[in-house]
């Protein structure tokens, strides 16, 4: 393992072992403070998140897109500081953490004996999301994680998950696609971040009025399996309580070759997704280049 191996892994080591500790309100004014310094040394991922606002509010002054920015740097904080202190809230802290409308889609497709995918974009808190789901409504669900460096951290963000109540898939290795679908057939829950293609072979969208790649595996699965198709979306107001809606259900359409209704669904899911985005964008945590006209040619992405 590198030094930098070791000195990230320590670092979340550290995060997990030390704000848990912390009580609520310090760890809220922890998270705002680190956001702010690091919004103010305006380093890559805050550019980028800036650029990506961009697209999401278009017409946006260079100080509406600070503004956004600087919000979204605290709602990313305040996902970490959720995330590290998660496996040491109570049950009741945990069920009183999040208030979502509309959870008939999910509960109603679940008591029919389908199984469901939840597809979510990367806003708020998913991981919290997570906890509620196991632990209020005490259902299980599986989900997939990309495999990150080091392996020690990787292996950090399973045990954390795991403990959490949820099953969890490396997302390279081949497998993972059979096992949801097995679970599926079950008719047990799949939950999957699904608004930022990881394998450069997605299906192409229109994404606040450019093209951009989405997974395929929400759409696939809910055509082979016969689930339900649920995209949700999460936000943040000035409350400890996190927000959440679930959409109806996407579905699949009556003709077309397998490609065509994967397309039709996945680009579904990316309206959904841009309704949710467009309403709340400071809690969209997207880092990274997202749209294809962004993407380096000779990287891929980054």
């Amino acid at each position: 393992m590198s030094a930098q191996d070791r000195l990230t892994d320590a670092l979340y080591g550290l995060g997990w072992s030390t704000v848990k500790k912390l009580p609520e309100p310090v760890a809220a004014r922890l998270g705002r403070t680190i956001a702010d310094l690091a919004w103010k040394q305006r380093g890559k991922g805050v550019q980028r998140l800036e650029s990506n606002y961009a697209r999401v509010v278009p017409g946006a002054s260079p100080e509406r897109l600070a503004e956004l920015s600087r919000a979204g740097m605290r709602s990313y904080l305040r996902y970490w500081m959720e995330s590290f202190r998660l496996p040491a809230w109570s049950e009741e802290r945990i069920k009183g953490g999040f208030e979502g409308k509309d959870l008939h889609h999910l509960t109603e497709g679940l008591a029919a004996g389908r199984g469901v995918v939840l597809a979510l974009p990367h806003l708020a808190n998913w991981d919290l999301a997570g906890a509620w789901v196991t632990t209020k409504l005490g259902i299980p669900f599986t989900t997939v994680a990309e495999r990150l460096k080091p392996e020690t951290l990787y292996d950090r963000f399973v045990a954390y998950r795991e403990g959490l109540g949820m099953e969890v898939l490396p997302h390279s290795g081949g497998t993972a696609f059979g096992t949801l679908a097995r679970r599926l057939r079950d008719g047990g829950l799949v939950c999957l971040v699904a608004d930022r293609d990881l394998s450069a072979s997605g299906v192409e969208v229109d994404f606040f009025g450019d093209t951009a790649r989405m997974p395929a595996g929400p759409a696939l699965l809910a055509q082979q399996t016969g689930a339900l198709l649920l995209p949700v979306t999460l936000w943040y107001d000035d409350s400890p309580v996190m927000r959440g809606r679930v959409h109806p259900p996407v579905e699949v359409p009556e003709s077309g070759t397998r490609a065509e209704k994967t397309s039709v669904m996945t680009q579904a899911l990316a309206d959904a997704f841009a309704t949710g985005i467009a309403d709340h964008p400071e809690d969209w945590h997207m880092l990274q280049r997202l749209w294809l006209a962004d993407l380096d040619p000779a990287k891929g992405s980054t």
